[in-house]
């Protein structure tokens, strides 16, 4: 029986990181396969604060959150970024095929709760961080507070993605070699600093570490037979009686999920009656473009609710 073979990128690689000097804590899941996955993660702020759990998505990781977690610091909140498997500082497995949906969706559920035991919890989930982390919500009501969805979605198959979406699958499906950074910055509006750049490029030192980048494209549910697709319609039938605070907070500029925000404000009862900022002059990647303003709405959903 095969084991799952990962690769983990040298702590070298992110020895001059700009703007970003919290030290990773590691934490081993399993990797569903008989062995363990380190994955990595941030931990700032008060351990006794109330927790805001964020989620990046594709090809980011934690360093995406430096500035939104400046301002969750300042204002006496505890951050909790994780570096999802194959990405940031986790371990990366090296064929695609042992990504999955569902594989990611539990191993952030294991992080969270089983080893960090998190309670309480504000979701800030944008990209896959939305999709795995509207799952953990709809699947474990109980250990969630709030939810601040950014920039993201929950796709069941039922509906076609947006073209430029399929654009975006077809060029990292078909690129020899995968230009983490340059994915990154097309979807920011103010572009990125040389350091930034080289921070994006950080966990993968070749092609070999990037299966992680490469697959998640094709885990998002594009056909109603989709592996992934009834467990997203179950979540959905759950967000559909979702109650609790839930603030919709995307950019103004994003063509990839900005279609997502009306969908999500008229279908999630928690929604009704709150604020949901429009934050402005911002790209899919709005912790980039605006990380402070996407900050304040996440203290803001806290201090209201």
């Amino acid at each position: 029986m095969r084991r799952m073979e990962t690769l983990r990128t040298p702590d070298a690689r992110f020895e001059h990181l700009t703007g970003f000097d919290h030290d990773p804590r590691y934490a081993y899941v399993p990797d569903g396969d008989g062995g363990t996955l380190r994955m990595a993660y941030v931990d700032a702020g008060p351990a006794d604060a109330p927790v805001v759990l964020l989620l990046h998505g594709e090809p980011t990781w934690s360093y995406l959150y430096r500035h939104v977690i400046d301002v969750l610091t300042e204002a006496g909140l505890r951050s909790v970024a994780v570096d999802l498997v194959g990405f940031g500082r986790s371990d990366k497995p090296v064929e695609q095929t042992d990504h999955s949906f569902a594989a990611h969706v539990e191993w952030v559920r294991v992080l969270a709760f089983d080893v960090l035991g998190l309670e309480e919890v504000t979701l800030v989930g944008q990209d896959w961080g939305g999709l795995i982390g509207l799952r953990l919500v709809a699947e474990h009501p109980d250990r969630f507070a709030r939810v601040v969805a950014a920039n993201t979605g929950l796709p069941t198959g039922d509906f076609d993605m947006p073209e430029i979406w399929w654009q975006f699958r077809r060029a990292v499906e078909s690129a020899e070699v995968l230009d983490i950074a340059r994915l990154v910055e097309s979807g920011c509006a103010k572009g990125l600093t040389g350091e930034d750049r080289a921070a994006y490029d950080a966990p993968f030192p070749d092609e070999s570490f990037k299966a992680g980048p490469r697959v998640m494209p094709t885990l998002v549910p594009t056909r109603t037979d989709d592996p992934a697709t009834e467990a997203n319609r179950a979540a959905w039938e759950v967000l559909q009686r979702w109650e609790k605070p839930f603030v919709v907070a995307f950019s103004d500029g994003d063509p990839i999920t900005g279609a997502m925000a009306p969908v999500l404000r008229k279908l999630v009862p928690g929604t009704e009656g709150r604020e949901h900022p429009v934050i402005a002059g911002a790209g899919h990647f709005l912790q980039e473009d605006a990380g402070v303003e996407l900050g304040q709405a996440v203290v803001d959903a806290v201090r209201v609710t």
